[in-house]
């Protein structure tokens, strides 16, 4: 992966022959992820490489001077997956005030215009320069290159877009969040020491140090996996306060992986959670607290037992 950098103040002097996609791509979904493969046989149909071309910090924060605005998934998850998905290249676009007031002319001269771009993906609905005054029509009669729009992915709801799994995550509606993203929702960070509570009652945690850029899913338990670098492992996730043994003003992310042996202090994992079990608690003791995480994880195994048994069955009816 190649990452560009454009601002208003430092130019790109590398002359690429690109295909790319434009947009912030928060949460990298469903409707994202078809300007991506738009964006990858467009590369391929001009013979050059593809990109994609995101702000930086989000076009929103710099417009309404806004501050700890929440998102799905950081930048650098978004990139990741980018490169997963065929990208080569990162354009990441400084986004200022001066930028924001550039007329839809001046962008696409002064900034995409640093760019040696073949051609652009747009969804239907991208807009540029000063007060939104562009739009896919527009860019069609400025640009050089070949421009295609992507329609909007809708499902039985309508268009799917970050507003609605921002919504779903924080209501832990996890599995109608994961369908219109069109993978498990990821939290990732590196692990750091706790207080050694859930060791002391025989449930291990992994306490994630994660970006505070994220938007906090529903307090409470989840079944969902850990990865740690390749390797993938059933976990029992807490989000929440700890109200009982270890309480924390501030939310924690713990993870009890199961079956794993190892120390994993220091290093970057990343959590998908795949099903809210229940809401956080205040046991009386800590009797009632370990008989409760050993319910949960009963229910862990059941839920990730039917899951990985439909994801066998897609896989069975998928055409090979």
């Amino acid at each position: 992966m190649r990452v560009i950098n454009i601002s208003c103040e430092r130019r790109n002097t590398r002359r690429i022959p690109l295909c790319a996609c434009i947009g912030y791509f928060d949460g990298m979904h469903r409707g994202h992820q078809a300007l991506i493969r738009e964006t990858v046989a467009m590369a391929k149909r001009n013979h050059c490489e593809s990109a994609l071309i995101t702000f930086d910090p989000d076009p929103w924060v710099t417009i309404h001077d806004l501050t700890d605005v929440k998102h799905i998934t950081t930048m650098r998850q978004r990139m990741n997956m980018a490169v997963e998905l065929g990208i080569d290249n990162i354009v990441v676009l400084h986004f200022s005030k001066q930028m924001a007031a550039m007329s839809p002319e001046d962008f696409v001269s002064d900034i995409l215009g640093q760019l040696d771009l073949k051609g652009i993906v747009c969804g239907f609905d991208f807009h540029y320069g000063a007060k939104g005054a562009g739009n896919c029509e527009t860019l069609k009669q400025q640009a050089s290159f070949e421009v295609a729009v992507v329609d909007a992915v809708e499902d039985e709801e309508g268009k799917i877009s970050s507003t609605r799994i921002s919504k779903l995550v924080e209501e832990g509606r996890m599995e109608e969040a994961n369908e219109l993203l069109g993978y498990e929702y990821q939290m990732e960070g590196i692990v750091i020491h706790g207080r050694h509570k859930g060791t002391s009652m025989g449930f291990p945690t992994a306490n994630i140090r994660y970006s505070p850029e994220y938007i906090m899913p529903l307090t409470g338990v989840y079944a969902g996996y850990a990865r740690i670098g390749n390797r993938k492992v059933r976990a029992m996730i807490n989000i929440g306060h700890n109200p009982t043994l270890n309480y924390s003003e501030n939310l924690s992310v713990e993870a009890h992986l199961i079956d794993f042996r190892g120390d994993l202090y220091g290093r970057m994992i990343t959590l998908h959670l795949i099903r809210h079990l229940r809401p956080e608690m205040k046991f009386k003791n800590r009797s009632n607290l370990i008989m409760q995480l050993d319910q949960d994880l009963r229910d862990t195994g059941k839920i990730l037992n039917a899951y990985e048994r439909s994801l066998s069955s897609a896989d069975e009816r998928a055409p090979h």
